[in-house]
């Protein structure tokens, strides 16, 4: 039996997030039996539950709400975790498989804790999140220089982008990092809904949306995903057709700023943020 702790994800079963859905479907479409996987999962509640998903170890793990720094202290707790784990059930020749690159400073001396049962620790080193507009100057300097380190003293890289890949080679060549590249999934089975069927007849409805006339953008609500862009070209041109957008929309910084520049709320799509 092959033992892959992941540390990283908010947890499982999904709600949101790209890591979140990756981990709920790598673990809800498991073929090889032969691996277990034990999922770690973000909480703010200080009683923590052990659960079973879909055959997964789930922990939770409790951390203070203090904003950026949470997601430091959850892979750290994350780790301790499995790191007592693996000694108290006397687990050998694991992964530990960490996804994005927030605990550059502290990986190294983890590394040689999981080494000595053989563990190895993988890294996905997700995107450009020392580029992220969301972030103060300092914020960004410490994500740059923690990636940096993951890079340096992970095992192995699997990157979800070939452009992510060729980067990590190019900026970190001389820590001669081994990666591979694996593209996200996709579910593309065909749905089963129809136009006729009522659910989506009340949907349609709800926002005045005619079935086959409208532009769909579905994303996160932050800036790196170029909604004023988006919006700003579609509402200076003559096209007829709706734009629809499904996204977490947060009413903070980026949301007052892109109205400012945009004057979205003026337009009647405004009420399909909702």
């Amino acid at each position: 039996m092959k033992d892959v702790f992941i540390v990283g994800s908010k947890g499982i079963p999904a709600k949101y997030g790209g890591f979140e859905t990756f981990v709920d479907n790598l673990v809800s479409r498991q073929i090889n039996k032969n691996i277990k996987y034990h999922v770690a999962c973000m909480t703010f509640n200080k009683n923590c539950k052990n659960y079973d998903y879909n055959g997964a170890d789930c922990q939770e793990i409790s951390i203070p709400n203090i904003g950026g720094a949470k997601a430091i202290i959850y892979d750290l707790k994350a780790l301790n975790w499995s790191l007592e784990k693996i000694k108290k059930n006397d687990l050998h020749n694991g992964i530990i498989y960490i996804l994005a690159c927030r605990i550059g400073p502290f990986l190294n001396s983890y590394v040689k804790k999981f080494h000595r049962y053989g563990f190895k620790v993988w890294v996905n080193p997700d995107g450009h999140e020392w580029k992220r507009a969301k972030w103060s100057k300092p914020v960004r300097e410490y994500w740059k220089y923690s990636e940096r380190l993951m890079v340096k003293n992970a095992d192995f890289l699997i990157c979800d982008s070939k452009t992510i890949e060729k980067y990590i080679h190019s900026e970190y060549e001389k820590y001669e990092p081994q990666t591979t590249f694996i593209a996200y999934g996709a579910d593309v089975t065909k749905s089963g809904l129809t136009e006729k069927d009522k659910v989506v007849k009340e949907w349609f409805n709800k926002f005045s949306i005619k079935f086959d006339q409208y532009f769909l953008i579905v994303g996160r609500f932050v800036p790196e995903n170029n909604f004023e862009t988006m919006i700003r070209e579609f509402m200076s041109s003559d096209v007829e057709n709706d734009l629809v957008i499904i996204t977490n929309v947060e009413k903070n910084k980026f949301y007052n700023e892109l109205k400012e520049k945009t004057h979205f709320d003026k337009d009647w799509f405004y009420n399909i943020w909702y």
